[in-house]
């Protein structure tokens, strides 16, 4: 319009061409504003983060996480070791709180962001139960490498491996340099569950 000499034009049309740049912004700063997809319906369950309301007794808004004694790591073959574990710690004098995945943990969630969750913040100790099967689980495996890159060299005494059944093979090398609690060996079985609960209330 300069180069036809209508600058005329120019000045009615700027306030326009003003109006219409704003409320393109206008439109692009809602979009941006928007999440990426629609809420589902609402209900009156509250949301939450991932992390929170992870457990059966969570606060369902985060301000208060279950927190427990030890984390059991264990493969889905030694679950019955595990209902025994609960007996002798959780529902004696020693009156332990344990963190048993398939009990504990609600379903929904990635399952190793809960479980480095679980053992790294919600947890003062883990217990590895050790067998054959145990050997065959990426889960298991996953847990322990976690639990001793947070404790290197077994400084603070948090991983506490438990041999629950005899082995075919080799014990695992990740732990070797840690001691053992051995449920296998009859000489030392009566003093099995003490053993195991001191160890578990250390500060």
């Amino acid at each position: 319009m300069n180069w036809l000499g209508r600058r005329d034009v120019i000045a009615d049309l700027q306030p326009r061409i003003e109006e219409d740049c704003k409320k393109y912004l206008e439109k692009k700063q809602q979009q941006a504003d928007q999440p990426i997809q629609h809420p589902p319906v609402d209900s009156s369950i509250p949301k939450t983060s991932e992390l929170s309301g992870i457990t059966t007794q969570d606060d369902p808004f985060g301000n208060e996480p279950e927190l427990f004694d030890a984390f059991i790591c264990y493969c889905q073959k030694d679950i019955g070791f595990v209902q025994e574990m609960i007996t002798e710690l959780e529902q004696t004098e020693f009156k332990l709180k344990l963190c048993v995945f398939d009990r504990d943990v609600l379903p929904g969630s990635c399952v190793w962001s809960i479980t480095s969750e679980l053992i790294e913040k919600r947890c003062r100790r883990m217990v590895v139960v050790i067998s054959d099967d145990y050997l065959n689980s990426s889960e298991c495996d996953f847990q322990t490498k976690f639990a001793l890159s947070l404790s290197p060299g077994a400084r603070h005494k948090r991983l506490i491996p438990v041999k629950c059944k005899s082995m075919e093979n080799e014990f695992p090398s990740i732990l070797r340099f840690i001691t053992v609690c051995d449920y296998t060996n009859p000489c030392t079985k009566r003093w099995f569950w003490i053993r195991l609960a001191k160890a578990l209330m250390l500060p």
